[in-house]
Order: structure tokens, then C-alpha cells, then sequence
């Protein structure tokens, strides 16, 4: 798990051995990644893969799901030197990460097209928090939200703490993907990327949560059936559905 998650320490390494079943206190989990002289390296090369508005200044805190997403765009080039964009959308009350859509290049039409697509998904939130880029300040995408009754949270120039939600998420995308790959295509780089997303939601432990993630997979049992319909037989009917009834 060490080689497979470069950039997570032993609590992380804990929470997913704890997931797989594994009976091991976080304490012992600490000695053996001592012993075995395991840390996280400050940095690590890049590798590739094997393939040919109101304006707030105060800190509005989410409180349910929903309550406050946060919006932002991160940037990266394939290893032809072109630059792409990525446009990271998360709920800070679940931490979960919405949508990270990747293009060469993304204006206002692409940020109502990714947001249309995940209010009809999830419901308009009640607040939505960015800072003063042109793409979330645009007329169109304004009058958009205020229809929809969706607040902006608009962060003060040169303040990003006041989107911090988002700063960290965008932090941990870089640490954990865009800082270890080199992309080699733009149709690589978005695989790549809606993979990390999914393994980030369904996997990845996350210390806010007590190391659990923030959206994990499940699976709905099957239906038991009714111990009366196991026992009854077809000569017992009239008088069995007497009995219970």
C-alpha cells in the first residue's frame, strides 16, 4: 500500500488496512512504518503511465450536505506542453468532490454546462463560494444562479484561506495525482483524473471524516424473502393465509 499510495502516511495506510478487514491498532501500524523505514518523500518525480454574489467576506461554515459547494479552476500541461484546465466542484459539508471536468480550455459556458448538469443530479445548493475569476463572475452565470435561488459566496482578492475547502482539495489533487503523472493526451489526463476523483469519494480515508471516505461504495442486499412463503405449501394456502391473518 506504501508503493501503490506514495503520498499517504501510516494513518491513512491504517484507515485502508482497517477497510480490508485487517485487526491492527494505529499504533502498531506506526511501528512497523518506522521499522520498516517508510515516510512520505518530500517530493517524487513524475512518471508515466505504461500506455502508447454578495460579495461575503465572512466564513459561511457548511452545516448540511448541499449547504455550500465551492468551486475553482487548476491547471496542468500534457507533456507536449499544452496547458489544460480542470474546473474542481466539491460539497465542503461531505467533503465530496462533484466534478472535475478537463479541457484545453473552459470559459462561463462551461461552468453553467458542468453546473446544469450537477443541479439536476443533486439539487441546487444553497450557497456556492469562488473566487472573482471571469468565468464564475460573468453575467450569464450570475443571473443563472440567481435564478435558480443559488447564493454567491464571492472570496476577497488575494484571500484564498476564504475558500479554503476547495484550496485543500486542489492541494491534495496536485499532491496525490498531477505532481506523480505525466499526461501524455488530453484524453489521458481526463481518465486519469475522473479515476483519482473516484477513488478520492469511494476510498480514500480523510482525516475530517476520522479516516473514513467521504462517499464509500455499497452494495444493497438481497431481498429476504418471507420465512411464511419457505413454509407454506400449496395444499396449506386457504388455511395458512387463515391462520396468520
Amino acid at each position: 500500500m506504501a508503493s501503490e499510495y506514495g503520498r499517504y502516511g501510516y494513518r491513512r495506510i491504517w484507515a485502508l488496512l482497517a477497510m480490508q478487514g485487517w485487526q491492527i491498532g494505529v499504533g502498531r501500524a506506526e511501528r512497523i512504518w518506522r521499522r520498516e523505514g517508510l515516510k512520505v518523500p518530500r517530493k517524487q518525480p513524475k512518471r508515466g503511465r505504461l500506455w502508447l454574489n454578495d460579495g461575503s467576506c465572512i466564513r459561511l461554515r457548511p452545516s448540511w450536505p448541499n449547504h455550500v459547494w465551492s468551486y475553482d479552476f487548476v491547471q496542468d500541461r500534457t507533456h507536449d506542453g499544452k496547458k489544460f484546465r480542470m474546473l474542481t466542484v466539491i460539497d465542503e459539508f461531505t467533503r465530496c468532490c462533484l466534478a472535475i471536468p478537463v479541457a484545453r480550455s473552459l470559459k462561463s459556458d462551461d461552468v453553467l454546462a458542468c453546473l446544469t448538469e450537477l443541479f439536476t443530479i443533486h439539487g441546487p445548493p444553497d450557497h456556492i463560494r469562488s473566487d472573482i475569476a471571469s468565468e464564475f463572475t460573468a453575467n450569464a452565470v450570475r443571473d443563472w444562479l440567481a435564478r435558480v435561488d443559488v447564493k454567491t459566496l464571492l472570496i476577497t482578492p488575494g484571500s484564498p484561506w476564504e475558500n479554503g475547502y476547495n484550496e485543500s482539495f486542489n492541494g491534495k489533487l496536485h499532491d496525490e495525482l498531477l505532481n506523480m503523472e505525466i499526461f501524455y493526451t488530453l484524453e489521458e489526463a481526463k481518465a486519469l483524473v475522473e479515476q483519482w476523483r473516484h477513488h478520492y469519494n469511494t476510498v480514500r480515508p480523510h482525516s475530517s471524516l476520522n479516516y473514513r471516505p467521504t462517499a464509500p461504495e455499497t452494495i444493497l442486499p438481497r431481498p429476504v424473502t418471507s420465512i411464511y412463503a419457505t413454509l407454506r405449501s400449496p395444499q396449506q394456502g386457504d388455511q395458512t393465509g387463515q391462520t396468520l391473518s
